[in-house]
This record gives structure tokens, sequence and C-alpha cells, in this order.
């Protein structure tokens, strides 16, 4: 199985433990782009829909595009109260999509699942003069050396899945590529904003947490049974707690 199709195993799991993003980085964007009510947008791996209750508060026409059946019909159930979204089940790369025809086009800790080049130039092609495009993700960071709940993380990571590459926090720096890119593919007024949270999770929390990233969910059954009992029994002898240094990074560019 494609590693980007994993996030379809469990849509439930995947809404009730993967955070949502901050009220700041959407008045960021909604400042950037000045979309309103009417406004026609499109959202890239719209997944169970973290990223996608403020623009339907707002009023905005939305159009999801999600590749996985199961979160498809979670999150077209999820807002079935909202007559402004839709939901189509298919690849974007694939998907046709009539040039010229968006507002603002987004996508949520997603894009680097998907051909750098073949997705901006299919963007562009489908944004309206002036649109926006806009890039975002949240980068959880468990690996702090002065926390001790991070440090019973890192050992068991390290048991199973010894790493000599040191874990390094995502910072500014980090933010040039896709800066980069979007100046690359002809996008104009690029922006960027880094955006820090803390998030503190119980033992099963995390768990869970980790049932939701594909890389944990292709470990081999047995792995990832011995995985899951070390690390509950490694965090509750730190206090039954874990804490998560979260560092969003927002990315804005326009078309011409």
């Amino acid at each position: 199985m494609e590693l980007r199709r994993t996030f379809n195993k469990d849509a439930y799991l995947y809404d009730e433990y993967r955070p949502e993003y901050p009220d700041e980085l959407f008045t960021d964007i909604i400042s950037y782009t000045h979309i309103e009510r009417g406004s026609k947008l499109l959202e890239i791996g719209v997944g169970t829909g973290q990223a996608t209750r403020p623009f339907l508060e707002l009023g905005c026409d939305i159009i999801g595009i999600e590749l996985g059946d199961q979160l498809s019909s979670y999150v077209r159930d999820k807002y079935k109260d909202y007559d402004n979204f839709k939901v189509i089940n298919d690849d974007f790369m694939s998907y046709p999509i009539e040039e010229n025809s968006y507002d603002f086009i987004y996508c949520a800790t997603a894009f680097h699942w998907l051909p750098k080049e073949e997705a901006y130039t299919k963007i562009r092609r489908a944004l309206k003069k002036d649109g926006t495009l806009a890039l975002f993700w949240n980068h959880p960071y468990p690996n702090r050396e002065d926390d001790r709940s991070n440090l019973a993380n890192q050992r068991i990571y390290q048991k199973y899945r010894p790493s000599d590459e040191k874990q390094i926090e995502f910072s500014e720096k980090d933010c040039n590529k896709y800066r980069d890119e979007l100046v690359e593919f002809g996008f104009q007024k690029v922006e960027s904003k880094l955006y820090r949270r803390v998030r503190t999770l119980q033992t099963e929390e995390y768990i869970q947490l980790l049932n939701t990233y594909s890389d944990h969910i292709a470990l081999r059954a047995e792995v990832k049974e011995k995985f899951e009992g070390d690390m509950r029994k490694a965090i509750d002898e730190v206090g039954g707690r874990i804490n998560i240094y979260d560092t969003l990074d927002l990315y804005l560019g326009k078309t011409e």
C-alpha cells in the first residue's frame, strides 16, 4: 500500500487525534487573500476537515478533493449541514479542473505527497487572476533533550527504529524550500510565517496519535505491538504524559 493511502484506514482515529490548526493561521490567510462569502475555494487532500471549518463558516464555496474513500465519506458526513461544501473522492493530479476557476487553493499537511512540478503547474492554471495558493504543515517535535517525556520517547524510537540522524526541530531556515518553490513556479508576493504551540497528551492519546502516522501504520503487526507496549510503559514511568512541541509553517503566494 502507498504510504499516502494509509490515512484512509481509520478516518475516525485521524479526526479524533490529529490536531486542528491555530486560529491565528486562518486569520492570517484570510487577511492575505481577502476571501469572503461566495469566494470559490479548492482544498487539496481535505482528510477529515481539520483545515476546512473556518472557511466554511466564512461562507466560502469549497470543493474538497480527497484520495481516500473512507476519509471522503467521513468528512462529507461531518460537514453535511453546510450547503457550501462538496467532497470529490479522487486524486487531485488526475481530477479535471477548469482553468481560472478558483479564488483560493490550499493544502494542509499534504502537498509533499504530490509531484511538485505538475502540482504547482495545475494549481496556477486553476487559480483566477490574483488568486492565492496557501500551503501549510504541522511539524510535531517530541524530542527535546530537556524534557523527560521526550527522552522517554526517544529511547523507544531508538530501540525499534534506530537512527544516527539527529532529530532537529523545524525552524525558520527550513522555510526556504517552499518559499523558493513558490517563486520558481511563478507565484508573486510570497510570504511565510511560523506558529508554535505545545500539546500535552496522556499516554493512550499519544499511542492513538502515532496510529495516524503513515510510517507507524506501516510497521509489521508484531513490531507495532511491541513498540506500543514499550512506549506506554516508558511514558507512564515519567508521569503518564508527553509534551509535543509543534511548529506550523504557512506559505502564501499570488498569481499575477
